[in-house]
């Protein structure tokens, strides 16, 4: 998630929200639980030992992908390729938002699957490193992303609204915890392994993990000044969720997502869960909206239902079926491998391509210039209207 719409000033009523109970569903779903996974962690490693817990939630976590982390990758395509055409080139988007939708949705593509096809045909593992690198280069910026995104709107949701040098403040903090997640710890260049492909990391010096760690302490207490002074003069902060969220995508899921042995497996499906939600918010949104007049279209559960199995099945297809076929088809089928390419060269090139694209979507997706994400701010008009 990137920037996001601001939502009304006045906050969502209980009853509009699921009362307390919608509100501690929600403080769960968008990070909430990653707390409680640390003693968790703790007492299935004293209970059983490191190996046997580490197996069993290593287990447990891939295959839960199939049904979290796969999803939440295709759902992105079901949601960015809608009415591709009057995105691309009708009314849909405009100025600086039609060219981010052009950019991400077929020059990006272009790029990656060129990347991709030259590494596969001329077996070189350096050109498919290049997509890994960029992999985990980015992967840092778009949780801290999407954790921005999230405080903003939940924030907001709340009647809380941060103005432009208070955002500047938070993203600031957002910022150096991605660059000092990618520069901990120093690395002198390693030969590692991914899905495969083996290759050489870049250097990565004990200097700038050092500076990167000062300046993201250093924006702390910027922070913590905006809130509190943002409490002395509004008089309550009700923010302990979109806090919560912010903080664990960044501290939890990015800066110090190694520290717990079992956590770290658990990490991917909780970025996946809270994407999720924002999803369901805005399409549940839509769908309940367009359920009545003047559209009268299929009701909301059908539509999200059909939306569910849609992005469980392009997952699988994504990151299971395709990538199989493939490999068995035109991979080295059991035999020798491609030097350093591994067995299952596109699986390899399609994982990285999709996550890849997956971060730039979603730059285009989640901005207030995308006239559907007004439906993060409303609440469930369907109830409004049988109120009325």
């Amino acid at each position: 998630m990137t920037s996001m719409p601001m939502a009304p000033s006045r906050p969502l009523e209980p009853s509009r929200t699921g009362g307390s109970k919608g509100r501690w569903v929600e403080f769960f779903l968008v990070g909430g639980m990653t707390p409680l996974l640390f003693p968790l962690s703790w007492m299935l490693q004293r209970a059983f030992g490191l190996d046997p817990a580490e197996y069993a939630v290593g287990f447990l976590m891939f295959h839960a992908a199939f049904v979290i982390n796969d999803p939440h990758f295709a759902v992105t395509y079901l949601l960015f390729y809608k009415d591709v055409k009057g995105r691309a080139f009708g009314g849909a988007f405009r100025g600086a938002q039609r060219v981010r939708y052009l950019v991400a949705g077929f020059g990006v593509p272009l790029i990656l699957g060129g990347l991709s096809i030259v590494g596969l045909a001329t077996r070189s593992a350096f050109t498919l490193s290049l997509l890994f690198r960029l992999m985990f280069f980015l992967v840092g910026w778009h949780y801290v992303k999407q954790g921005f995104g999230v405080f903003t709107v939940l924030a907001a949701r709340r009647g809380v609204r941060f103005a432009p040098r208070e955002r500047l403040v938070v993203l600031a903090h957002c910022f150096s915890g991605w660059a000092y997640a990618w520069a901990s710890p120093a690395d002198p260049g390693r030969e590692v392994e991914e899905k495969g492909v083996v290759y050489t990391t870049l250097t990565d010096p004990v200097w700038l993990e050092h500076l990167t760690h000062v300046v993201f302490l250093s924006t702390l207490l910027p922070l913590a000044w905006i809130l509190f002074q943002k409490w002395r003069r509004e008089g309550r902060l009700p923010i302990l969720t979109p806090l919560t969220a912010l903080l664990c995508s960044i501290w939890s899921w990015s800066v110090y997502s190694s520290k717990d042995p079992l956590v770290r497996y658990v990490i991917p499906a909780l970025h996946s869960v809270q994407y999720l939600y924002f999803v369901w918010l805005m399409k549940g949104n839509e769908a309940r909206e367009r359920e009545g007049p003047p559209w009268f279209e299929r009701s909301a559960r059908t539509r999200l239902g059909i939306l569910a199995v849609s992005a469980l099945g392009l997952g699988w297809l994504f990151f299971h079926g395709a990538p199989t076929a493939l490999d068995e088809a035109l991979g080295p089928r059991g035999k020798a491998v491609y030097e350093d390419l591994g067995p299952t060269p596109y699986f390899a090139a399609l994982y990285a391509f999709v996550n890849i694209h997956h971060y730039f979507m979603d730059t285009v997706l989640w901005r207030r210039e995308n006239p559907e994400t007004r439906y993060l701010q409303e609440p469930a008009l369907a109830d409004e209207r049988r109120a009325s």
